[in-house]
């Protein structure tokens, strides 16, 4: 068992770079964990880390080391996750991270039903519109679209991520005769920048036939989220490129409409991101196949289509 533990010390180490870091996940001391990785290295006869003040870092055989125990650690971590599971039911704390307004919209309205069924599992939901490192930060599981995909990690598909763009009554009323993208070239553009890069990006349209047109609009202002363009669309102030899932309630209400509803722009899909092992812990399982399954009972798929 001190083995094991020392191991374990080493992996999370390993994945945050740092012995503080790793200490606060296992709940022990950075004293603890470097004193338990120090006796690993004695043991190996190897050093496994450069160390300095401000971070760690393998060394070639650190990485080596790493790259064999890794998927075994976790291996046998998620089996005696599973076996120490309540009378055999998925428990414990999930770590999850989700878009801040799509999870409130979407995700945290099947908090009940998943407890009712799951009442052993304590939710740790993160909302953040930035990709997380899902090993390396500890998550059991990501909701979100457009993510890299990191060796050990894998993604179900969940819903299309398209994009559509919206204006209000009231701007449309006053912007007669727009039918092609062309014609966009010079209305007010309500544009989206990336909280990764911070920079606007550039999207290609995609007509319901599949022909191609490029999308010009004049920057009246940017944001870095959805629902807020989509709030500042319904004061009249342009038109706004937003994500399907944000734009659905105001469409729905009729505050919003779309322009040029043959057109959209495809940028991936929605999916749920988890770590790649042959034995999940059951709280992860029990996660992702609630997911899929309200996916597709509440028909998201259909409703997130912009075709």
């Amino acid at each position: 068992m001190e083995n094991f533990s020392s191991i374990e010390c080493f992996v999370r180490s390993a994945e945050v770079g740092s012995f503080a870091e790793a200490a606060r996940r296992l709940s022990l001391t950075p004293a603890a964990v470097g004193k338990s990785v120090a006796k690993l290295e004695t043991r190996l006869g190897v050093r496994l880390f450069q160390r300095s003040t401000r971070r760690l870092t393998l060394t070639e055989a650190g990485r080596r080391f790493l790259g064999k125990v890794r998927t075994s650690f976790n291996t046998i971590q998620n089996a005696v996750a599973n076996l120490a599971s309540a009378e055999g039911h998925p428990a414990g704390t999930l770590k999850v991270s989700v878009g801040t307004v799509f999870g409130c919209l979407y995700v945290v309205p099947l908090l009940s039903e998943f407890l009712r069924r799951y009442p052993a599992i304590t939710p740790d939901w993160h909302f953040d519109n930035r990709q997380v490192d899902l090993i390396g930060q500890g998550f059991d599981a990501a909701i979100g679209g457009g993510f890299d995909l990191p060796q050990g990690v894998v993604a179900r598909k969940l819903a299309p991520a398209h994009r559509v763009l919206v204006a209000s009554p009231g701007w449309l009323e006053a912007h007669p005769g727009i039918g092609h993208p062309d014609d966009l070239s010079e209305c007010d553009g309500i544009l989206i920048r990336s909280p990764q890069t911070g920079r606007i990006r550039s999207w290609p349209l995609t007509h319901r036939n599949q022909a191609q047109a490029s999308l010009t609009l004049k920057t009246r202002m940017t944001m870095s989220d959805s629902e807020a363009a989509c709030r500042a669309a319904t004061q009249d102030l342009g038109v706004a490129l937003v994500s399907m899932p944000f734009a659905v309630p105001y469409l729905r209400s009729g505050m919003l409409q779309r322009v040029l509803p043959d057109w959209y722009v495809e940028d991936g899909h929605i999916s749920v991101y988890y770590s790649e092992h042959k034995l999940l812990p059951g709280k992860t399982r029990a996660f992702v196949d609630f997911i899929i399954e309200q996916f597709a009972v509440q028909q998201w798929a259909r409703h997130f289509s912009a075709i």
